[in-house]
């Protein structure tokens, strides 16, 4: 705000934002001379720059304004406008309407403070009008989004989400940049899930202008990744090898050998059917289920969540143990690759986990990925466990979670309050595996 310079016009970006100026006050001439000498004191800066903030929001330029910690300048400034001492307390403060007489009685401007504050620092923008033209260029830029959720419903909530949680604003900054990069967002999930999965950054390349479009921390990747995981229903986490599961649980690989996913007992290869007459796990990385997919050789395949069940496995039973894939936790993009090929060539997918809140999210991951029926884990398998961990059973902390394989075991988790790990089983686990 210049106020020594005469009246400088200040530029909206919006054109149907409200102009207020002289003309539209109906103003007499104000002279223009003696309001810089008045009220162009850079003491006076902040009283006018007070009334200027009232026109924007039109509200009346009447009532007092306060500065707190005003320095002795600025107390002999409003000293030398009003003909009096404005008062010595902490603050200083004017009343705005004997600042209007002041201006009338004087000539300087016959119609009073408000032209007077136009004549100084230029026409008045009113912020109502100018929000309200703001947020409509905003919700134009969602457009796209919201038609890539007509396409797919299942991205409905997500579009929604994008529009409330103000994500989108601070990471564009503008309406035309979100409306550039939400355009690239719906390019690239509306090519998700690839199948067969293909590299990341050839994936980028290919679609988004770039191979490190979809590098971690750009805003591209932040929004995308938040489709993929509203797309594919992946859980929430965090790190570098969170992202990368996530990014794969679409398709999209960082690389094809960190994801891997521990079995026992599964034939199909050479390389499995070598381990599997020897009774040792293997690991198997997503390279290797990508160009060699392990097709289903038994009518059945058992999936836990710890590798202590697979490892007793191996040694209570080797060679003579039901086939077995372990998740290591959440499911990785190699676990869901093996146990898609397993499904579709046939076996049917058994589970188990722990009965806790972490647990029940696990398999509900999976179960949105790959269909599989309950293996000892519903609410009566539940009730049996916390009766064998006895008084020594810990304590079930955090938040609940559902269970759409047996919605009566949630209920059962709050009224026993007892976690029980699959090592607490373990027993009847073997005797189901031998």
């Amino acid at each position: 705000m210049d106020l020594t310079s005469g009246a400088a016009p200040v530029e909206a970006d919006l054109g149907d934002a409200v102009g207020v100026d002289a003309g539209r006050v109906d103003a007499a001439p104000v002279d223009a001379g003696r309001l810089r000498r008045l009220l162009g004191d850079p003491a006076l800066h902040w009283l006018v720059d007070r009334a200027r903030r009232r026109l924007e929001r039109e509200q009346l330029l009447t009532g007092p304004v306060s500065l707190s910690a005003p320095t002795p300048a600025q107390r002999v400034a409003a000293e030398r406008l009003l003909g009096r001492s404005p008062g010595g307390g902490r603050s200083l403060t004017v009343r705005l309407d004997e600042v209007d007489a002041v201006l009338r009685r004087s000539g300087i401007s016959p119609d009073g403070l408000a032209p007077a504050v136009v004549a100084l620092t230029g026409p008045i923008v009113l912020l109502g009008p100018a929000r309200d033209a703001e947020e409509r260029v905003w919700q134009e830029a969602y457009a796209v989004i919201d038609a890539l959720a007509d396409q797919i419903p299942g991205l409905a909530p997500w579009a929604d989400r994008l529009r409330g949680d103000g994500l989108v604003r601070r990471l564009a900054g503008t309406p035309a940049a979100a409306q550039g990069l939400l355009g690239q967002v719906a390019t690239a999930l509306s090519a998700l899930p690839a199948d067969p999965p293909v590299s990341l950054p050839a994936f980028a390349a290919r679609l988004l202008g770039g191979a490190h479009a979809l590098d971690a921390g750009t805003p591209l990747a932040t929004l995308t990744l938040s489709g993929i995981r509203a797309l594919t229903g992946f859980p929430d986490g965090s790190g570098a090898e969170w992202r990368r599961e996530a990014w794969a649980s679409a398709g999209l690989l960082r690389d094809e050998l960190s994801s891997t996913v521990l079995t026992l007992n599964l034939r199909g290869t050479p390389a499995l059917d070598w381990m599997a007459d020897a009774g040792e796990p293997s690991v198997l990385t997503l390279r290797q289920l990508i160009r060699h997919p392990v097709a289903a050789s038994a009518p059945a395949v058992r999936i836990c969540e710890n590798p202590a069940v697979l490892a007793a496995a191996a040694g209570a039973h080797r060679a003579g143990s039901a086939p077995l894939v372990c998740l290591q936790g959440q499911p990785s993009a190699a676990a869901l690759a093996l146990l898609r090929h397993l499904h579709e060539g046939g076996a049917a997918l058994l589970y188990h986990g722990d009965f806790d809140w972490g647990g029940l999210r696990i398999a509900s991951a999976l179960l949105r990925r790959v269909p599989w029926q309950p293996w000892r884990y519903t609410a009566a398998d539940y009730r049996t466990a916390a009766a064998l961990a006895g008084p020594e059973g810990l304590p079930l902390a955090g938040r609940p979670a559902e269970a759409p394989w047996d919605p009566a075991l949630p209920q059962a988790l709050l009224e026993l309050g007892v976690r029980v790990e699959e090592e607490t089983v373990l027993d009847a686990l073997l005797t189901d595996l031998a």
